[in-house]
């Protein structure tokens, strides 16, 4: 039986790890070449999908509109033991665990996607459906904060969901739920949810203004509790350590919910945290070569770097400016712009951006995102970067995000597509409880804990269900991939993979459409 730690990280990388040698990379040109032909990439097709993914990773009762119909009611009775409504929400991977903290991460990431290219998406025909994403997720964090100096962190747990393959309609594993409070505190939870309340609330703000207002109240509650009383969530939920244990601490997501409360409420205070903490915090010490679930510098450090344009305080200039210069560290160290090798972040021979062999797709999407809006930001403010090994234009940043966002889509030497459902050839047997069953809307028969590892698990026939917009964990380091459900380093996918993309996609359709326009225009 499957019995894995899927998430959990031995630490948190200043620089990236190497499995690169002097072979690698003298292949590396050849394989460029070889694995990048021109194609053409149809990114409204993988926008569409990438947001159908969030469909299929609902939890509760679905709605009307559901699209992906091989889902159907689950966890119904979630919170019921402890007197709590807890139903709703995401399962976050192939498994039926609700984590708190990289749930939150992945509306955080929807809804920074809809900040920054909500016109773009618009222009799709998808803004809807990503709203609608999003909403899933803060309707359960609502839910989720019965009071003030109360979050729920988790409903089930991983040892328990892992001994079963099952649909999650069919559930048998423990729902016991667990929460953080003031005598238990979990500041990187109760932060990370408040950011992705904060960053919701910009969002609905015109079109919602009352929804939009509750989710700032809770923002606010969530950060003045995780703020007061300090802890690691995991520290308070044992349970979730060996899934995902908080490696970098408590003071990014602090610095990160203090941003964005700051975009939201314009208040003072906000800025003054994120101006005051950013050296005892580690905001403007820590050079981090990932943007994850788990460790949000980078993404602290572009968002603050962002405001220096409008900044006339010298002493909050003199700071941000401090931010910035990290910020750019992690730009460049994905361009390969550091002139000591060891502070770049290493690649495949075809050209991935490779931190670590589990689910590594995770730290590409998000610096697909990070390179996208900061190659925005140079454009508007007409500034370049500048990287110890040479200066690079918005345009060279952007079509590096573009490159890894084509790797993504089919250009790689598997000639493979790792969002699942996209091109023709793609991720069969991804490693995901529903998808690999027969799906209950055909069958209500029950399929029992053991019954899904003898009869569906070890099955060589791909999965009865495509769990289309799934980004899949990936290739290794010299972009070999295996299409086996036991695979799960390399065929499971999470939300937070996905949910990047969801704006990158958007803002490359727009680009492509513009550049038909101009070439029409000019014939």
């Amino acid at each position: 039986m499957e019995r894995k730690k899927k998430h959990n990280h031995q630490q948190i990388p200043r620089f990236p790890l190497h499995c690169s040698s002097l072979l690698l990379l003298a292949l590396l040109s050849v394989s460029s070449i070889s694995s990048t032909s021109a194609q053409a990439f149809d990114y409204g097709d993988a926008l569409k999908k990438s947001l159908l993914y969030f469909e299929s990773q609902r939890s509760g009762r679905l709605p009307y509109n559901q699209r992906v119909t091989w889902r159907d009611h689950s966890g119904l009775t979630d919170g019921l033991e402890q007197g709590v409504d807890l139903v709703g929400g995401y399962y976050d991977a192939g498994d039926h665990v609700k984590f708190g903290l990289p749930m939150a991460f992945t509306i955080t990431m929807l809804s920074w996607g809809i900040i920054e290219f909500g016109d773009q998406i618009a222009n799709a025909g998808e803004l809807e459906h990503a709203l609608e994403a999003m909403k899933w997720g803060t309707d359960y964090f609502i839910k989720a904060h019965t009071s003030p100096n109360v979050l729920w962190a988790e409903v089930g747990d991983g040892d328990t969901d892992h001994y079963c393959w099952q649909r999650p309609e069919d559930m048998t594993t423990s729902r016991q739920a667990y929460k953080v409070d003031e005598n238990n505190p979990g500041s990187d939870l109760a932060g990370e949810t408040a950011a992705a309340m904060a960053a919701a609330s910009i969002v609905f703000k015109k079109t919602n203004p009352h929804y939009s207002h509750l989710l700032l109240h809770h923002a606010q509650e969530l950060f003045e509790f995780g703020d007061k009383y300090r802890g690691k969530y995991d520290g308070s939920v044992g349970v979730v350590k060996s899934y995902y244990a908080s490696v970098s601490g408590y003071m990014d997501e602090l610095l990160w919910a203090a941003l964005w409360l700051y975009e939201a409420t314009d208040r003072e205070e906000y800025l003054k945290y994120v101006i005051n903490k950013a050296h005892c915090f580690g905001g403007i010490g820590w050079a981090i070569s990932e943007f994850s679930w788990d460790v949000k510098y980078a993404g602290i450090q572009i968002k603050a770097s962002k405001l220096l344009e409008k900044e006339k305080d010298k002493q909050n200039i003199h700071i941000l400016n401090q931010y910035r210069s990290k910020a750019e560290h992690y730009l460049c160290s994905c361009l390969n712009k550091n002139i000591n090798a060891s502070n770049n972040i290493e690649r495949t021979p075809g050209g991935l951006l490779y931190i670590r062999q589990w689910n590594n797709m995770q730290y590409v999407s998000t610096a697909a995102f990070l390179l996208t809006i900061y190659s925005d930001f140079l454009r508007d403010s007409n500034k370049k970067l500048d990287c110890p090994a040479g200066t690079v234009d918005h345009k060279e940043i952007l079509n590096f995000a573009k490159s890894q966002v084509e790797y993504i889509l089919g250009s790689n030497p598997m000639n493979m597509s790792y969002l699942v459902g996209y091109g023709s050839k793609f991720p069969t047997r991804v490693h995901h409880r529903g998808a690999s069953i027969v799906s209950y809307r055909e069958n209500k028969g029950f399929i029992g804990c053991t019954q899904g590892y003898d009869n569906w698990y070890g099955r060589h026939e791909p999965n009865p269900n495509v769990l289309v917009g799934a980004l899949v964990g990936g290739p290794d380091c010299q972009d070999n991939f295996m299409d086996q459900r036991d695979n799960y380093m390399q065929t499971e996918a999470c939300t937070y993979n996905t949910a990047p993309l969801v704006g990158v996609f958007a803002k490359l359709l727009h680009l492509e459409d513009n550049r038909e326009g101009d070439l029409v225009a000019s014939s």
